[in-house]
């Protein structure tokens, strides 16, 4: 064999070397971005039933069924005990499971705060941010108070610990809140914890309590039907939703707390969650999954119901929003004596 006749025989191996290799790497590739679910997926509510948390991930579980977007079927397991920490403990046990993910808010940072569980988010594998949710202070619309102002003023002048701000649980978002209002105005609550913002709700009608902080979804029922009046947002814009909810009134009309001469906001986090030890693949699945539930016109018209804020990402993107969500909750805690003792 001359060298030329060689060198030719000697380039098609290698170039069919080089497409088999190249082949099984793309096919291996595939085979890794195929990945999905061969068993019933469990979907952890570390919070109680009918509570924002949990009607969220049964909207979720609803729409997947719906818009067939998962072969597989999805269970929702609600693990509220220890203020959230028995469901993120399950989750962080589970290293490894593609077969179990969890919705979170923020008890994520606040209840290993609080309680000194040991437990971070970084003990999970982060997914997606879904949206945020929204607070709104609230008054019976019997009282006399029409802005936030006018309302911070009365507190003012009936002294400390003269009002009572109804929320949902102690040293959680509700209660941070709280704290975060009287520091930024020079006021004094009675905080009084209940069970769920249904209640919440239900003792503000009542006039068994002066004002709360509850989410849209939590009080949109009574404000429609008059018993409840909002007066600020807390966040740094108004919300966008325009169409009337009462005879006058949109979401769109609530001004921020700012506006108002109120000065502090706190969104709460909508996150998915998955056990830490997944494959990168597996995190995949599930954030296309979620951007998926994000399309679809059930949850766009959920959003717009519960006035959320859209707000949504994933990857390093999300973890650094995290990152410096988990220092902010921190100092928050701490300046309340919310913090967990060691």
């Amino acid at each position: 064999m001359n060298a030329g006749a060689f060198s030719f025989l000697i380039a098609r191996c290698v170039a069919r070397m080089t497409f088999v290799v190249a082949a099984a790497t793309m096919a291996g590739f595939a085979s890794a971005q195929a990945w999905e679910p061969t068993k019933p997926v469990e979907f952890v509510v570390p919070a109680g039933t009918g509570g924002g948390a949990d009607q969220m991930a049964r909207l979720i579980q609803g729409i997947i069924v719906k818009h067939k977007l998962m072969n597989q079927s999805m269970v929702v397991v609600n693990k509220s005990g220890g203020a959230g920490a028995e469901g993120f403990l399950d989750i962080k046990g589970a290293k490894g499971d593609p077969h179990k993910i969890i919705i979170t808010l923020s008890n994520l940072f606040t209840t290993p705060m609080a309680t000194g569980v040991p437990f971070n988010w970084k003990d999970m594998t982060p997914v997606s941010m879904m949206a945020l949710d929204q607070f709104v202070l609230w008054v019976n619309a019997q009282s006399p108070y029409k802005t936030a102002g006018e309302y911070i003023a009365a507190a003012k002048a009936a002294g400390p610990s003269k009002l009572k701000m109804g929320g949902t649980g102690s040293k959680q978002e509700d209660q941070i809140i709280t704290v975060g209002l009287e520091k930024a105005t020079g006021t004094k609550f009675i905080y009084v914890p209940f069970k769920g913002g249904g209640e919440v709700a239900v003792q503000l009608v009542g006039n068994h309590i002066n004002s709360t902080v509850n989410n849209p979804i939590e009080a949109v029922a009574q404000w429609r039907a008059g018993s409840l009046r909002p007066l600020c947002v807390f966040d740094h814009e108004r919300m966008p939703y325009k169409t009337k909810v009462t005879d006058t009134q949109s979401w769109a009309d609530i001004p921020t707390c700012k506006e108002s001469g109120v000065p502090t906001d706190y969104v709460m986090l909508r996150g998915i969650f998955m056990a830490p030890g997944v494959t990168p693949a597996q995190q995949a699945y599930y954030v296309e999954l979620m951007k998926k539930v994000r399309e679809t016109p059930d949850w766009k018209e959920y959003m717009e119901k519960g006035a959320f804020n859209t707000t949504a990402m994933s990857g390093a993107e999300f973890q650094k929003w995290l990152t410096t969500t988990e220092a902010a909750h921190a100092t928050l805690m701490t300046e309340a004596g919310f913090m967990a003792a060691k």
